[in-house]
């Protein structure tokens, strides 16, 4: 299998512990923890382990990436975790998905821009077809009767626009450096930006009284959906154009349909879902196909 496939199966995982992120997180916000304190729980725990990894690997980064390196950090760290976190806490699951359709887009349009990145007719096709299945998924489920806000959909709009704008900046970054070195150091400064943030909230968790499913979910959340994550998101992309990556978020709302049905036996799947479904994962080998197209022209 060669670096782009796997590239390609790393992302899907990737959004395979997204997709499980909106189950799991929602059940502990804000009951066992509040979004600020989970948070800096997340960037701290995924900071220590990223430096425990890079201290066998010790690559240095040159002072002249200092300033993109900031911006990734705030902006894939930083703004990216606080908004998702507080905006998920105050609307549905179905309103945040919807609104995270958002991102391929702008992913999309922001490596024409910054990049230089060519936008076919195939892999705005692809793009588009996404969107089209994603959104016509989403639609089709319920929100579970939880209330969806403004201020909740704001925030979740300030977070896809923040996380496309880190998958087109890091891009640069990818090329000269392993992902342990520039993931340790952009939550080193994620880290100081959300402490001020945090530190309330972490300090009124009752840590004796959490049970081993709740201790099991704040794992979960710090070593895959964070720290794995992150370092597969990265890794790949060496490997593909920053859209490529940004469209796999549409496989988010499909993967999240069957975590819930795994997680608890719920789902009802007729043929909008299916239809949906097939946009969704024709859409993403579209624009795959697109970027290995040109990769090989």
């Amino acid at each position: 299998m060669d670096r782009r496939s796997l590239a390609g199966v790393a992302l899907f995982v990737v959004n395979l512990l997204y997709g499980i992120n909106y189950v799991v997180a929602k059940g502990l916000m804000p009951v066992v923890i509040g979004p600020s304190g989970f948070i800096l729980l997340r960037v701290l725990g995924a900071a220590v382990l990223f430096w425990g990894v890079w201290c066998f690997r010790r690559q240095r980064m040159a002072w002249s990436d200092a300033p993109r390196l900031l911006l990734c950090a705030v902006s894939g760290v930083a703004v990216n975790q606080l908004m998702f976190f507080h905006g998920l806490m105050r609307t549905s699951p179905v309103h945040a998905s919807i609104i995270m359709v958002a991102t391929p887009i702008l992913v999309l349009v922001l490596s024409g821009v910054l990049l230089g990145e060519r936008i076919t007719w195939l892999k705005a096709g692809g793009v588009a077809l996404g969107a089209a299945g994603a959104v016509v998924l989403i639609a089709a489920r319920s929100s579970g009767g939880v209330e969806a806000t403004k201020l909740g959909d704001l925030f979740i709009l300030i977070n896809a626009t923040s996380y496309a704008v880190f998958l087109v900046m890091v891009k640069p970054l990818m090329v000269k450096y392993d992902a342990v070195t520039v993931m340790a150091w952009c939550f080193l400064i994620g880290s100081v930006i959300v402490v001020p943030f945090g530190l309330g909230d972490l300090g009124a968790v009752q840590w004796a009284a959490l049970t081993g499913v709740q201790w099991g979910g704040l794992a979960f959340v710090v070593l895959m959906v964070t720290f794995m994550a992150y370092l597969l998101n990265t890794w790949a992309l060496r490997h593909v154009h920053p859209s490529v990556a940004g469209t796999f978020i549409y496989l988010q709302p499909v993967l999240a349909l069957i975590a819930t049905w795994v997680m608890t036996g719920a789902l009802g799947i007729g043929v909008p879902q299916v239809l949906a479904a097939a946009c969704v994962f024709t859409g993403v080998y579209l624009v795959g196909r697109a970027d290995r197209i040109k990769g090989e022209g």
